[in-house]
């Protein structure tokens, strides 16, 4: 679905797992690397598009995962000129996105990509929480690194980052005094 400003309107997943490493998986037969994300399809709510999304490019069913989190606003990036396909009417010119964050609450073994007609990943890995900012296609960099940034905080509780904002304050205290 493409709004009237020419986003198509898509969800992306931050899969984690126990020790908040990310989901990162290889587009098919590319060396291109990403988190799952897609669209969203007429008369589908954001959060059932994610978990269509989810099962279709990874195999993984709502009972999988836990939801953590979602971006509160649409984040948007645009395709370079050389994506744009002028031909297609309504004309696409970006990607207008909410983010979900979820943590994986089965084994690795459920994870599969055999369960859509046209798999989207041939391979993937658990990686550190920022790698994918450094290793995402550039024009999507920006809303990965504001994606990552807001939904990041919800992976440490609420002690343990009152905890550390006071470790930080002791630890700047003794550098100063």
């Amino acid at each position: 679905m493409i709004d009237e400003e020419g986003y198509r309107l898509n969800v992306g997943i931050i899969l984690c797992n126990d020790e908040d490493r990310v989901f990162w998986a290889r587009r098919i037969g590319m060396n291109s690397w990403q988190f799952p994300q897609g669209g969203i399809n007429v008369h589908e709510d954001p959060d059932t598009a994610m978990y269509r999304e989810l099962h279709e490019e990874v195999g993984l069913r709502r009972e999988h995962v836990q939801i953590i989190g979602r971006t509160r606003d649409w984040l948007r990036y645009h395709l370079p000129e050389r994506y744009i396909r002028r031909e297609s009417h309504p004309l696409c010119i970006g990607q207008k996105q909410l983010w979900y964050i979820l943590r994986l609450m089965s084994s690795d073994n459920d994870i599969r990509f055999d369960c859509s007609d046209k798999p989207e990943f041939d391979a993937w890995c658990w990686v550190d929480y920022w790698r994918p900012l450094r290793e995402v296609v550039y024009f999507k960099r920006e809303v990965y690194r504001q994606a990552l940034s807001e939904l990041g905080s919800l992976l440490v509780p609420e002690p343990a980052r009152a905890s550390a904002r006071g470790y930080l304050s002791a630890q700047r205290r003794l550098v100063v005094g």
